[in-house]
């Protein structure tokens, strides 16, 4: 699967989209989802927790193992996807669609420390190998 070069990333699996209305969607890579396997569970954030970047402020749970998801930026959890708590599974079938949580950040600024698609793809593919 290709990485998206219209989305940010972190070093640490995340994906991040920012929105029109200055909000940012939050996700996990394909990578990642590849790397768990079968998802099972996910813990979102609280709507309204303000997170600082490279916090933990969720969970996926698969088969084989848990892994946090950290916040890609500051900023409050404006909403989560309400549509896993029912089918995690969403995150295997299309981890670039399944977003987990909305952020409005709290500073512009943290943006310029995201990936693009060919930093994180370099990442990707040295640990698969």
């Amino acid at each position: 699967m290709t990485t998206p070069a219209n989305l940010k990333y972190t070093k640490l699996h995340e994906w991040v989209k920012e929105e029109v209305d200055g909000s940012v969607t939050v996700g996990i890579t394909h990578h990642a989802q590849e790397m768990l396997g079968d998802l099972v569970f996910v813990e979102a954030p609280t709507v309204g927790r303000q997170v600082k970047q490279g916090e933990e402020c969720a969970v996926v749970e698969s088969v084989k193992a848990a892994a946090d998801v950290y916040a890609p930026l500051s900023g409050e959890v404006l909403a989560v996807n309400p549509e896993l708590a029912g089918a995690p599974e969403m995150i295997n079938a299309d981890a670039y669609a399944a977003w987990i949580f909305k952020l409005k950040p709290n500073s512009p600024a943290e943006f310029g420390g995201l990936l693009d698609a060919a930093a994180y793809q370099t990442i990707a593919d040295a640990e698969q190998h």
